[in-house]
């Protein structure tokens, strides 16, 4: 880590303890964008490295909520409002039983740099709660939601902070969300959220966004190293949205996905995903990955293995923080593995990073990797201000041209501070310049 950086890592330890993914986030970042601090003295005197650290706004709220027995439930709530120079905040909503303030800081931290490589009007913040969807009827999670948006609303506009959908969060959750917010303020302000459903707002490829985008980010990667999906086998952890539209690009792209997961373990199938079966067990059922593989022929679930063990030339965490560690990416080099695209937040270690360059494995970080998710909002933010709707096709194709520019404005960066290929430098330098620039530009606020 560049030395002038150093005390301010120090001091982000010290005034946020315990706050492990944060100060892993941090540390990332921090000990890649060394070259621009040479490069840029000004961005040290102002003490933008300073003032991004810390959150403009963090929000900490109580969730009561009734079940439908009667039960009486005390959730907490969350809302990091983290740099809003480049436009309102905006970044997802997570319920998991996870989610503390530090998760949430983590997440917002990233998003700031994410959003920035976009090149659109966006700001980075995070949200979410520790309730758990997961065994709660429909009733009881509406009852959750609307508990939630009563805080909520006090906080969030669509020229103010705007959030989506993540972990836990999808369309139903959206819907009663949207309403309650509508009710509350008795304006139909649709930019106020984004990942909503087609009928009141939301935008076509915004449910894919997030899979497509990594896949085309990836598909970049392997294109500058003269490689492509096409026939390749391909490891996707996760089974939830992200992966099983990751998965539906790749197939589309020539590729052949032979593995994927959840919480319980992983699935094996050689001949490759049955993508309608997986969408039907996920998406239609609600199952565990089991129902999955106890229907496909041909497929393996592995109860409490490593799906980084599974051979292949791509792998593309999709599920969740820390879950490729330094063991599974040696496992992915030993085999052959070609790329690693992180789907998810921050699914890999630093650990693994390293054993992942030192191979000449290509990196894509998630702040690049899986951007088409903002992407995407953002571009369903224009459509609710412009009171438009655009075609699936159209919204795909935007969506493709911001992941190839992601890809070039890292790829060139990287090359232009001395760090050719490495996309952990690239995408952090790139999102931490464009931050930088506009803070500049708009006084010390």
């Amino acid at each position: 880590m560049h030395e002038t950086l150093r005390p301010i890592y120090e001091r982000v330890l010290s005034r946020n303890p315990g706050e492990t993914e944060f100060h892993q986030a941090v540390r990332e970042v921090l000990e890649s964008i060394g070259p621009a601090v040479d490069k840029h003295p000004e961005y040290a005197q102002a003490k933008i490295v300073e003032r991004i650290c810390e959150p403009e706004r963090q929000v900490i709220f109580r969730v009561p909520w009734e079940d439908d027995d009667g039960g009486i439930h005390i959730n907490r709530g969350f809302r990091v409002e983290f740099n809003s120079v480049l436009g309102p905040f905006k970044g997802g909503l997570r319920f998991h039983p996870s989610v503390l303030l530090g998760t949430v800081k983590f997440l917002g931290f990233e998003q700031v740099f994410k959003n920035a490589l976009t090149g659109l009007p966006i700001g980075g913040g995070k949200g979410g709660s520790d309730f758990d969807p997961r065994g709660r009827s429909d009733r009881e999670i509406m009852r959750f939601c609307q508990s939630f948006m009563l805080e909520l609303y006090r906080h969030i506009g669509e020229h103010t902070d705007v959030p989506a959908g993540d972990m836990g969060v999808g369309g139903r959750e959206l819907g009663y969300l949207f309403g309650q917010y509508k009710r509350i303020t008795n304006r139909y302000e649709s930019g106020v959220l984004t990942g909503k459903g087609l009928i009141y707002g939301g935008a076509q490829v915004r449910r894919e966004a997030t899979g497509y985008g990594s896949a085309f980010f990836v598909q970049e990667m392997l294109r500058v190293r003269g490689e492509s999906f096409e026939g390749k086998d391909v490891v996707v952890s996760g089974s939830g949205n992200v992966a099983i539209y990751t998965i539906e690009k790749v197939h589309e792209m020539g590729g052949r996905v032979v593995a994927c997961s959840d919480s319980d373990g992983y699935v094996h199938h050689p001949d490759g995903v049955d993508l309608d079966l997986l969408k039907e067990v996920k998406e239609v059922r609600r199952e565990r990955i089991a129902a999955y593989a106890e229907k496909a022929s041909g497929a393996t679930l592995v109860e409490g293995g490593s799906i980084w063990d599974v051979p292949c030339q791509v792998a593309l965490p999709s599920a969740t923080q820390n879950e490729l560690d330094a063991d599974g990416a040696r496992a992915l080099v030993r085999n052959g593995c070609l790329a690693v695209g992180e789907g998810a937040n921050m699914p890999t270690t630093p650990e693994a990073v390293r054993v992942l360059h030192e191979a000449g494995v290509a990196f894509g970080p998630g702040k690049a990797a899986n951007a088409g998710g903002v992407a995407a909002s953002a571009l369903e933010m224009q459509q609710n201000a412009s009171r438009d709707s655009w075609t699936f096709e159209h919204s795909e194709a935007r969506l493709r041209d911001i992941m190839i520019d992601i890809h070039a404005r890292c790829h060139r960066t990287a090359e232009e501070y001395g760090s050719p290929g490495n996309y952990v430098a690239g995408a952090n330098i790139a999102g931490y310049a464009r931050v930088a620039e506009a803070m500049l530009a708009l006084g010390l606020i």
